[in-house]
């Protein structure tokens, strides 16, 4: 498990502790490190869009289920659904070995591409975490 306060380069980030990794002309999204500390050891991802589905800024898009608790997802952007991670439906417990990269959620096609620069930079993120820690 990485540091709960680990924050990468080249990732955007929600008050809700996703994260947003622009691909070409789609956003990745999944969880960062602190929430899955908060969580701790994840039994369940429930994606409750499929590819095509529409989703709305901050409106739940599935739950991350842990031994601690059920957590709503959030989607940072509007936009289209084209992907989500077929290996999370049997193997949940890549978000704890590998939140970043494998553990990814969805991947969106914003409906307005510019909507990443609300999101929170990894400086603004640290400073977030910084506040709660």
């Amino acid at each position: 498990m990485s540091d709960p306060f680990e924050t990468k380069p080249g990732y955007l980030y929600t008050k809700d502790h996703e994260w947003v990794r622009v691909v070409g002309d789609l956003v990745e999204v999944g969880i960062t490190a602190y929430a899955v500390d908060q969580l701790g050891d994840i039994t369940l991802v429930d994606l409750t869009v499929k590819p095509g589905d529409a989703v709305t800024e901050g409106k739940p898009f599935g739950t991350v289920e842990s031994v601690k608790t059920l957590s709503d997802l959030y989607a940072p952007l509007s936009g289209t659904v084209e992907r989500v991670n077929p290996d999370l439906e049997t193997r949940a417990e890549l978000v704890n070995e590998d939140c970043w990269g494998k553990g990814w959620m969805v991947a969106i096609r914003p409906t307005t591409p510019g909507d990443t620069a609300k999101l929170l930079d990894p400086s603004a993120y640290a400073a977030l975490l910084a506040s709660i820690a």
